[in-house]
């Protein structure tokens, strides 16, 4: 969630009267201890320091490469470019300030993943807000409602649990194999910078990054070392939204939703091991779950690698 979406959460959370019985919370969930392969995100929030992402206002936008020196390295001694390919969460309360910083990145084209109910919950979505010279185009991969889940999700693991299934779906689901699809091969073939994101940029942006990166040529442990970066980049996003739904839903509601706002090595293991068992690898993956062809992937790898 952006900085605006969780004020456009906390006006909805008061308009709705969630707040009648509200408990004490004695401060933010820990975000640190969500299992195996976790950052240790605890100390951000509480130090004040602001997110690392490019965008000030859009908490987990980044580079694919990385943000920092020549782009990460590959398994064969190239290193990925900088300034092709963006990740992001939600831009609907993308500032001025950062329009122009997008402009000046050269984004062409942005790729909204979120589903038609998600972009027009009063709670949590919100239309992009893009440089008027870039191109918009949603497709949509439709996941769960946060504020829903909220009220289901029974415990920590519950949560742990519909993010790997999740992750796995999009493995399993030819719905969203078929948007998958349909991304890559823009990514593909469209000239300029391309940035993809979806609500939080974690899970279906996640998801994309890695097939990019795999695509690439990077080693596993830097694809989830960079996969689990979501958890630097929206702890205090996630810290105010969990207090948020702490005041509404009482703590425990939120200490049941904290791994879903979060990554975790095994949400994204999942799919991996599912593309695996279906298709053989993810290339197998890519070429007869996705129906790219190899002129594609090959496309996409010209784009990546320096």
């Amino acid at each position: 969630m952006s900085r605006h979406t969780v004020k456009t959460f906390a006006a909805a959370l008061l308009a709705g009267g969630l707040l009648i019985a509200a408990p004490t919370m004695a401060g933010a969930v820990d975000l640190g201890s969500l299992g195996t392969g976790s950052l240790d995100t605890g100390s951000l929030g509480s130090s004040g320091e602001s997110s690392p992402s490019i965008l000030a206002s859009v908490s987990n936008f980044r580079d694919v490469a990385g943000n920092d020196g020549d782009g990460y390295a590959t398994t064969d001694g190239g290193h990925l470019k900088r300034g092709v390919f963006f990740r992001a969460d939600a831009l609907d309360g993308t500032s001025d300030a950062d329009l122009q910083t997008l402009v000046s990145l050269g984004v062409a084209d942005v790729y909204d993943l979120r589903g038609a109910s998600e972009i027009s919950n009063p709670l949590v979505g919100g239309a992009d807000k893009i440089p008027a010279s870039a191109q918009y185009t949603q497709i949509p991969i439709e996941f769960g409602d946060v504020t829903q889940l909220a009220q289901t999700i029974g415990s920590p693991e519950e949560g742990r649990e519909f993010l790997r299934e999740a992750n796995r779906g999009f493995v399993t689901d030819p719905t969203r194999r078929a948007a998958f699809a349909q991304l890559l091969t823009s990514l593909a073939t469209e000239d300029g910078a391309q940035l993809f994101h979806c609500s939080s940029g974690k899970d279906r942006t996640g998801w994309t990054a890695m097939l990019l990166q795999t695509i690439a040529g990077l080693p596993q442990q830097t694809i989830m070392d960079d996969y689990l970066l979501s958890n630097t980049y929206l702890e205090q996003s996630n810290s105010k939204t969990l207090a948020l739904i702490g005041l509404a839903l009482g703590q425990s509601a939120a200490t049941n939703l904290a791994p879903v706002l979060a990554v975790d090595a095994s949400y994204l293991q999942a799919g991996i091991d599912q593309a695996v068992a279906d298709y053989g690898s993810i290339h197998g993956y890519l070429t007869a779950g996705l129906g790219l062809s190899e002129a594609t992937i090959d496309a996409l790898r010209a784009k990546l690698v320096a």
